[in-house]
């Protein structure tokens, strides 16, 4: 694992204009930025153009580690299913446009069948080949069914789609149950990107994910995690994902300017 491929997920400085964000990552030592759809949703509701969002991100110089996508494709049907598929392929465009391989979504929250979550994957892995870029998944902590690294290992084994991987994500891995020991069984090629936050020790709140705190503050054991990144040989980025109100309400500057110096102090040599 090197040190040279630190993302800043946009979500941790949610209340900074997306400029602010972009001046401060590159100021304070981060490598790159992820971006959410909704970046793009606030910046047309305040009359930009896409165009104008890329052009933004370009000038900063940041490379981007990850565009997020809109969720709720993997059991929506009709009408919203074709619109979340065409919003699925402009993400896609626009990660590429940016020279950015990965496109993320989280999972559905709600229930199932898992043979029609697999054949969406495949659908939309299809989309994602057309714009030369793959699909990360992530399974969500609180979701009602794909909430656990087993449960999404399965139905992307279903999916067999080589432009979809697994998102592994350190809070929700972590809030799952998850054993440091059960990423051993990961082949690299399944781990498409990885993002990051600590777990609070005690007062979690069931449904509530806005309380994620730096690397070093929680509970999740980083030393094992990055360990076995390393012997997986990831290459991608590492992007600190950490919403939090209590985070927001301070200096951004500061708050990301923390998160990169626990992170640099816990990752293993280069």
């Amino acid at each position: 694992m090197t040190r040279n491929g630190l993302a800043l997920h946009t979500w941790t400085l949610d209340t900074t204009p997306l400029a602010d964000v972009l001046r401060i990552a590159r100021r304070t030592g981060w490598n790159a930025i992820e971006l959410r759809r909704v970046d793009f949703l606030r910046a047309f509701e305040a009359g930009q153009s896409a165009a104008e969002v890329l052009d933004l991100v370009r000038a900063s110089g940041l490379p981007v580690a990850c565009v997020g996508v809109e969720s709720g494709w993997m059991f929506a049907e009709g009408t919203e299913r074709r619109r979340l598929l065409q919003a699925f392929a402009e993400s896609c465009g626009w990660a590429a446009a940016l020279q950015c391989a990965t496109v993320m979504s989280p999972v559905d929250r709600g229930r199932g069948d898992a043979r029609r979550a697999a054949s969406s994957i495949r659908e939309v892995g299809d989309i994602a080949a057309k714009h030369g870029v793959r699909l990360a998944l992530e399974f969500n902590s609180v979701a009602e069914q794909f909430n656990c690294l087993e449960v999404l290992r399965g139905v992307l084994a279903r999916a067999g789609h080589p432009h979809c991987g697994l998102l592994l994500d350190t809070y929700h891995f972590c809030r799952s149950g998850g054993d440091p020991r059960a990423l051993e069984d990961l082949a690299p090629q399944e781990i498409a990107y990885f993002q990051y936050s600590d777990v609070p020790k005690n007062g979690l709140q069931p449904g509530k994910t806005l309380d994620r705190l730096p690397p070093g503050q929680g509970a999740v054991p980083f030393p094992e995690i990055f360990r076995v990144l390393t012997e997986k040989r990831y290459g991608g980025y590492l992007s600190y994902e950490a919403p939090n109100p209590s985070a927001w309400a301070r200096d951004p500057e500061a708050v990301v300017r923390e998160a990169l110096l626990a992170t640099r102090a816990l990752l293993p040599p280069a």
